[in-house]
């Protein structure tokens, strides 16, 4: 078992030992696990906490159960990767230029529709959220902030103030993703912070109650990202 994770207990600890493990490829899709008597042995884990981390990758898709196959890896294509834990194993694997031009992809089609949201529906205290993200990444620019805190905060608080459940639901996992994708762009563009005018552009037009403008400046945000890794996969 590896090393106890802090506020994990022992069927947590088996989920993100196995996730991670079927996400890096040890348990070929298709195939099955070790039985329930060899995990409970190799983890020193009880057979309960054993049955339910399966329960608990089964729900985020990597495990089935089917009669007389018993518990087999599931393709990739019925990972939840909405779940943060799937999420996170996928990017501590083996990055790929391709995986950042799909989440990116996905990012083009979620964020300028959130931002033209934010400035139609004008939640003032959420969109004060963002000014405070932006003020932090200037701050960033002048060294006084994390400059890849501040960049995540402006685009989680977009999604926030666009008032809809739903796409404040995906913060989580753009979270967890932005933290590998900013680095990644940042180190191709050669630069240690975002873009900070360009993200103002998008503020003022929540501000301003302009959904087209928001909705152009995100776009623009999103589709320049898009650009480097292609440019990076033509290489």
């Amino acid at each position: 078992m590896d090393k106890v994770h802090a506020g994990r207990n022992l069927t947590q600890q088996l989920v993100h030992t196995l996730g991670a493990a079927i996400v890096q490829g040890d348990y070929p899709i298709g195939g099955g696990l070790p039985s329930e008597a060899e995990l409970c042995e190799e983890h020193q884990i009880s057979r309960s906490a054993t049955r339910e981390a399966v329960k608990m990758l089964t729900a985020k898709g990597l495990l089935a159960s089917r009669p007389r196959q018993g518990i087999r890896v599931q393709s990739k294509t019925n990972w939840n990767m909405f779940d943060p834990d799937v999420l996170e194993w996928v990017l501590k694997g083996t990055l790929t230029l391709n995986l950042l031009k799909e989440f990116l992809q996905l990012r083009l089609a979620i964020e300028p529709e959130a931002s033209a949201l934010a400035a139609e529906n004008q939640n003032l205290e959420l969109i004060s959220r963002i000014s405070l993200a932006l003020k932090r990444m200037k701050a960033a620019d002048a060294g006084l902030d994390d400059s890849l805190e501040a960049d995540i905060e402006f685009h989680m608080s977009i999604l926030m103030a666009s008032d809809n459940p739903f796409y404040q639901q995906l913060r989580n996992f753009i979270d967890t993703a932005l933290r590998v994708s900013i680095r990644f762009t940042n180190r191709i563009k050669g630069v240690q912070t975002a873009d900070y005018s360009a993200h103002k552009d998008v503020y003022d037009a929540i501000v301003l109650g302009d959904t087209e403008a928001a909705r152009s400046a995100s776009r623009h945000l999103q589709s320049e990202a898009l650009e480097l890794i292609k440019n990076e996969m033509d290489k």
